[in-house]
């Protein structure tokens, strides 16, 4: 199955927002090289650009465009944590697990200096909310904003079921809490902005080239339909698109994570007051139920709404009015709103929504199951791989100690036992 098939993937409101450069040339020929970089978004392009600024020869090869995967199509929330904690905090000791929470503290850190360094023009907005939306689901963020504080010493703010209203005019949120550090960008210009500095720092950067083979060994060749990339490390950052032209490039690592759709769509602007009087600070904001909403403004006012999911890879029924209904159910004032845009794409969820890093054999590193919490995570996955590959290994190494289980029933069965293992928290969710 090929994923890309969707014509709801390159429909975004991203990709009509900015203007690409020209398209850079396939692969054709023969290169040498001392790191190949398979995948052209935040994690691949971060890896380069950690590599060549540590003084190494790099080929990346993007199999479309720059950020045509989720770097490219995703919410834009810029947000510290894990999708879950649960992994690291049963599996590694405290010490070790509080040192991986705060890489994603780092990530953010890396995000923003990255976005001055290298003057990206990306939107960025600070301010980020976690809502509940009745009182079980309250007292369960309430423990976690208790946990986060005390276990991570990360400041939250706590907005009480009396102020939710001055935070949210939205009636359907019971409380929550404001993250002033985290928040939120236009990831598609990040991704670009990102790609600009990658071939300042020469970075060899090869689009329309997807990788059909790659032969393992003390010096791994990465072959293309037209050329190949001879080198003493590869970097595989495709994430969930990784094994769409060849699965055999790395057998092993497809049945650890799960393709899943998501969708989101934004309106026609509006006028700022309006807009302004929605979600205070202009945060960024996100529901805690297992499957999410999540939204936020746009800099030239628009409200960018995401929601439902697809994990049997098909896009669903009337996906335009479904979303419509779902960001409606928050802001039954934007009635009058048209739709704009509406897109999808797919991101890599693990069985235990913990990011998934490693090495097959000692000079391939793989990187992917960011699990929804990729566009600042991968920035740090790629400084960690590079900081590997350059012989520190350490960070690298504590999030690779991290063990993942394939999900069940084979390539023929994982799909369908997912869609009925994520109909139980869709109506967990619903539960008062």
């Amino acid at each position: 199955m090929l994923l890309a098939k969707d014509d709801k993937l390159s429909a975004s409101y991203y990709e009509a927002s900015v203007t690409r450069p020209e398209a850079l040339p396939a692969l054709a020929g023969s290169l040498r090289a001392d790191v190949c970089v398979i995948g052209g978004g935040l994690a691949g392009l971060s890896a380069a650009l950690e590599l060549a600024g540590r003084g190494y020869a790099v080929v990346l090869l993007e199999a479309r465009r720059i950020g045509w995967g989720a770097s490219g199509r995703n919410g834009g929330q810029a947000i510290v944590g894990f999708a879950s904690d649960d992994a690291i905090e049963s599996q590694l000791p405290a010490d070790d697990a509080r040192r991986a929470w705060h890489l994603t503290v780092e990530a953010l850190d890396l995000l923003r200096e990255r976005i001055a360094t290298h003057h990206i023009d990306c939107d960025f907005v600070p301010g980020y909310l976690s809502l509940a939306v009745n009182a079980r689901k309250a007292r369960a963020l309430d423990a976690w904003i208790a946990h986060v504080e005390r276990t991570y010493n990360y400041p939250l703010q706590r907005v009480t079921a009396q102020d939710s209203a001055q935070w949210i005019a939205s009636t359907r949120f019971h409380s929550g809490a404001y993250d002033a550090n985290s928040g939120h960008l236009h990831p598609l210009k990040y991704t670009l902005g990102l790609a600009q500095a990658v071939r300042a720092a020469g970075v060899q950067v090869f689009e329309n080239t997807p990788v059909n083979a790659l032969v393992r060994g003390a010096k791994p060749v990465v072959k293309t339909a037209q050329g190949q990339v001879e080198c003493d490390f590869v970097v595989m950052a495709g994430n969930v698109y990784i094994g769409e032209f060849a699965r055999e490039l790395a057998p092993e690592l497809p049945p650890r994570i799960m393709p899943v759709g998501t969708y989101i769509t934004a309106t026609e602007p509006m006028e700022k007051a309006r807009v302004d009087a929605l979600i205070r600070h202009r945060a960024a904001v996100c529901d805690t139920n297992f499957v999410l909403d999540y939204f936020r403004p746009t800099v030239d006012n628009r409200m960018l709404f995401g929601g439902r999911v697809s994990y049997s890879t098909a896009t669903p029924h009337d996906l335009v009015g479904s979303m419509r209904q779902r960001m409606l159910a928050v802001f039954p004032q934007l009635h009058d709103v048209p739709i704009a845009h509406t897109w999808g794409g797919f991101v890599d969820i693990t069985m235990n929504r913990a990011p998934d890093f490693g090495r097959i054999g000692n000079n391939i590193y793989y990187l992917q199951g960011f699990s929804g919490h990729g566009l600042v995570l991968t920035g740090m996955a790629g400084k960690l791989a590079a900081e590997a590959i350059a012989g520190q290994a350490e960070r690298f190494d504590l999030l690779a100690r991290i063990k993942h289980m394939p999900f069940p029933g084979g390539a023929a069965l994982r799909t369908p036992a997912l869609v009925l293992g994520m109909l139980y928290y869709q109506i967990k969710d619903l539960l008062p």
